[in-house]
């Protein structure tokens, strides 16, 4: 007979066994609850798009491809029913992602006011880009887009823009490449193509010449800065919050290097305005007036009475005023003018310089594995150069550009080609937005107040539902109908943006890569180092991780 000792212990064991019993089916109804909750959560669990996981979000999943994150994203966009899906960032901000056509036109047109840049990007971008033109919104925005509208439909300018490029192609950029062919030297398409622009947009933008495609291709301290400044900047888009504001405010790496770049960036602009005012000074405002650069013309806006003919709204006087551009001290006036002169000129340079050059570079990429598209061009070029009246050829001897501005127009091939490289290697693959208050895109996704949207035109252009089924290939005939070129619509072909923010430059772009491209194709053939698709350089722009090297061999045309 067992004692009282033993039955107190078997009692004490049978009350352990109970008690653990009880906390496993506790545990263990918890945590199918918290399972339940987040299936059902409305940013989480069952939801269309990559898994987003409590606090950080759909972080995983961009880690896991950060190699290729606009791939995966566009393979993500396909499976979804509309084309658009969400994204959360670490502690739950959201950001909605869409290659729908009728979304981005209710976004960047239907309801363009609801969609502002908004606080987040004016803030990250604010350093570099100040409040220049592509950084701001409201009336600052409208009254910048009203003198940059009123300069990029002068024909003066655009005479300006084509002399500028003609000039760098003749002069320098072939020149370099006849050089390669005969030293049989490899040479990095990309890395010329950006000097070429640079060396142009500056000429164009501040009536300034950077040389950077100096035959010694040598190392440009400005050029180098606005470089590193577009690249830190990038870098803020995939920090958390807390971490740029921590790292600003400690002068820590990248933010360090941003605000270096960034002081050389401003000193090269400041001097230059300030040397113009010299100018000006010395001779007498006559200096102002016989250049035709971008900031010589607003420069004749700010200081001139020239304001009362395009300024006439009191939102748009306001917005002089907040500006203090119409202040009654002269030096005050002088310095709000010099800031706001170099906050729009440098937008300008940032955008004119990249759109041609990285879209020069993906199209003889795209060329490189398309030999049949390249024969048609260069017959195209050569039917109209065999066609012209003599007295339209240029002089024997110039080994430069081929056609004037106008003739450039009726190559309707090159044309073509130039759309579709850009419609699948867009400059700028993505842009975002803000929603200011609550709202339903066309596809029924809700739209909450303060929530973030990204088009993503690099997915776009691969959607079958957008492009049909053979929208990965690269076929410049989509465009053309009975060999003449047909525009599509620019909510689906938005690599210039559409809307009220339709890039300004978009003419001077084009005809810029029709020029050296035509140039390019009628003088050399080349041929690439590598063969497979280049790695994507994580910027603003679209740029390739290591460049295009290429080898230059000139053109037989007698065997062609």
């Amino acid at each position: 007979m067992a004692t009282m000792e033993e039955w107190v212990d078997w009692a004490r064991w049978q009350t352990q066994e109970h008690t653990v019993a009880t906390a496993v089916t506790i545990i263990f109804f918890v945590v199918n609850a918290l399972i339940v909750i987040w299936w059902h959560h409305p940013l989480y669990g069952k939801n269309v798009g990559p898994t987003v996981y409590p606090i950080v979000g759909s972080l995983p999943s961009f880690i896991k491809n950060s190699h290729r994150t606009l791939d995966y994203i566009t393979e993500e966009l396909r499976k979804t029913p509309t084309q658009t899906m969400r994204f959360v960032r670490p502690g739950g901000h959201i950001i909605y992602n869409t290659a729908n056509v009728e979304n981005v036109e209710h976004v960047l047109k239907t309801r363009f006011e609801n969609y502002p840049k908004g606080d987040f990007m004016g803030e990250l971008l604010g350093d570099f880009l100040g409040k220049g033109i592509f950084n701001v919104d409201g009336d600052l925005w409208k009254l910048q887009r009203k003198l940059a509208s009123h300069e990029f439909t002068s024909r003066s300018l655009r005479e300006f823009g084509f002399e500028c490029s003609e000039k760098e192609l003749e002069d320098r950029l072939v020149p370099i490449l006849f050089q390669a062919c005969e030293k049989g030297d490899v040479v990095d398409l990309e890395d010329l193509f950006l000097r070429f622009s640079f060396d142009n947009i500056c000429q164009l933008g501040f009536g300034v010449d950077p040389n950077c495609l100096d035959s010694s291709l040598p190392t440009v301290r400005f050029a180098q800065a606005f470089d590193k400044a577009t690249e830190n900047t990038v870098l803020r888009f995939r920090m958390l919050p807390f971490t740029m504001t921590f790292k600003k405010f400690f002068n820590l790496s990248p933010e360090r290097e941003l605000k270096e770049a960034v002081a050389v960036v401003n000193e090269f602009a400041e001097g230059v305005i300030q040397a113009r005012r010299k100018e000006i000074h010395e001779s007498q405002g006559n200096a102002i007036d016989a250049r035709q650069d971008l900031l010589s013309r607003f420069m004749r806006f700010t200081d001139s009475s020239e304001q009362d003919e395009v300024v006439q709204s009191e939102l748009e006087q306001k917005c002089m005023n907040d500006l203090k551009l119409n202040a009654t001290e002269p030096k005050v006036k002088e310095r709000a003018s010099d800031v706001f002169l170099r906050d729009i000129v440098i937008s300008f340079v940032l955008a004119g310089r990249d759109t041609s050059s990285v879209g020069l570079a993906w199209f003889f990429h795209a060329l490189s594995h398309n030999p049949h598209v390249e024969a048609k061009i260069y017959d195209e070029i050569k039917l109209h150069l065999e066609a012209r009246p003599e007295e339209d050829t240029p002089p024997s001897g110039r080994r430069g550009h081929l056609f004037s501005f106008e003739q450039l127009k009726q190559l309707h091939y090159l044309h073509a080609a130039i759309h579709e490289s850009l419609r699948l290697f867009p400059p700028v693959p993505l842009d975002t937005k803000e929603a200011v208050r609550d709202d339903v895109f066309p596809d029924g996704t809700v739209i909450r107040g303060g929530e973030r949207i990204t088009y993503n035109i690099y997915a776009m252009a691969r959607m079958e539902t957008i492009w049909g089924p053979d929208c990965n290939e690269f076929k410049p005939g989509r465009w053309l109908k009975d060999g003449v070129f047909v525009p599509e619509n620019s909510f689906k072909f938005a690599t210039f943006q559409a809307g009220p923010r339709i890039c300004l430059g978009k003419e001077l772009a084009l005809i810029q890569m029709k020029l050296v491209a035509s140039s390019l194709i009628y003088h050399f053939k080349f041929t690439a180092m590598q063969m497979h698709p280049p790695k994507q350089w994580r910027s603003l722009v679209f740029r390739m991780t290591n460049g295009f090297p290429v080898t230059v061999h000139p053109r037989d045309h007698g065997s062609d």
